[in-house]
């Protein structure tokens, strides 16, 4: 068995994240041995425009996925939603573990729920997908660019430089921050993004010691929820300047699946729904959910 590199961001979420992942993946096979390669992404290097300004998805997975093509990494563990549709010629999703809860979580120290924030308060998001649904919810709100890492964000919000912030709850739980959400947002309020709360395990192409390796943490029914959301990201052609929302679920025998997609703007805002028979594959579940979004396009 030889000696691994995996390539992860610098960020403390990337770290804590990658790392648990590493430690369940050593635990699964006893002996091997993995040394960490931190990587400084474009999107870690711009924290003072939004992201639809500076070039869109991938901001944070394209210096990394040039470490694995050039060798310098075998495999590189990324947030899913960061991952565009398309991946790099020669390079392979070959892993996606257990999932985190996908959710979005509002943290208002004072208030606690986005239903009781005064009216005009000022709240903090990034996200395209979040300043939609929460102006849907609440269009009285003052919606305003946050960027900045999670502890940015927290530190924001205490100091009060805006009544609220919108994070995603996988994020708060892996950094042990669990208990900062003052409300966990239902998906019928704020649909997650493609992808939240997964993590997706990037190989070559053609590795194969690597991706047997990795079957020992792969989590086939993540797999499939994951594929039919991604499904819905390829047929829309989506990026960070794009609202996008995909969201799968198990109910039964069946997958459900929710999305909405709207101009950058936020008009022409459409949502769409299909359920199914639970997949036999990932390329199947891709399927369906490229069928939504050629829907919705």
């Amino acid at each position: 068995m030889r000696a691994l590199t995996y390539a992860t961001r610098r960020s403390a979420l990337a770290l804590a994240q990658c790392r648990a992942f590493v430690k369940t993946l050593e635990a699964r096979r006893p002996g091997l041995s993995l040394t960490e390669l931190q990587v400084v992404t474009t999107g870690d290097r711009i924290q003072d425009r939004p992201l639809a300004e500076v070039g869109g998805k991938g901001l944070f997975v394209k210096e990394i996925e040039e470490a694995l093509l050039d060798r310098r990494a075998d495999l590189a563990v990324h947030s899913i939603k960061d991952v565009p549709g398309a991946l790099p010629a020669g390079l392979a999703l070959a892993c996606v573990p257990p999932r985190e809860d996908p959710r979005d979580v509002i943290v208002a120290p004072a208030h606690g729920t986005l239903a009781a924030l005064p009216r005009g308060a000022r709240v903090g998001t990034s996200s395209l997908r979040r300043r939609l649904a929460l102006l849907a919810a609440r269009p009285d709100l003052d919606v305003v660019a946050l960027r900045g890492n999670v502890d940015t964000r927290l530190r924001k919000v205490d100091a009060g430089e805006v009544a609220a912030i919108v994070l995603a709850r996988a994020g708060l739980l892996r950094l042990g921050l669990g208990a900062r959400a003052t409300e966990v947002l239902s998906p019928d309020v704020c649909l997650p993004a493609v992808g939240q709360g997964a993590l997706g395990v990037e190989t070559r192409e053609g590795d194969e010691e690597v991706r047997a390796l990795l079957a020992a943490v792969h989590d086939a029914e993540t797999a499939v929820r994951v594929a039919a959301e991604r499904g819905v990201l390829i047929a829309l052609g989506g990026d960070c300047k794009t609202p996008l929302a995909a969201h799968a679920e198990r109910e039964g025998d069946e997958l459900r699946l929710r999305a909405f997609v709207a101009e950058a703007d936020g008009s022409r805002v459409r949502r769409g729904e299909r359920r199914a028979e639970w997949p036999r594959s990932e390329r199947e579940a891709a399927a369906i959910g490229e069928a939504l979004g050629g829907a919705l396009r």
